[in-house]
């Protein structure tokens, strides 16, 4: 069973992240993403980003993943 952390792990290292946040279950998981990366990019780019980032794991591992992603920017407004 895959735990938040490890998906947090994979996250981390395939994306640069200024604010990282994964809940779930093992199977359904929810994670809030702040990354400099995203700046400028719609939402369907910035989880295209972390789906790259997370690779095969999304196939083999990670049953679903809701994301919220914000740059830094965004993320200073909310």
């Amino acid at each position: 069973m895959v735990e938040p952390a490890s998906i947090e792990r994979y996250i981390r290292a395939g994306l640069a992240c200024t604010h990282l946040q994964v809940t779930g279950d093992g199977a359904h998981f929810e994670a809030v993403i702040v990354s400099p990366e995203f700046a400028g990019l719609n939402r369907v780019r910035q989880h295209q980003l972390v789906y790259r980032a997370l690779g095969d794991r999304m196939r083999e591992e990670i049953h679903a993943l809701s994301m919220k992603t914000y740059s830094p920017e965004e993320w200073e407004r909310r």
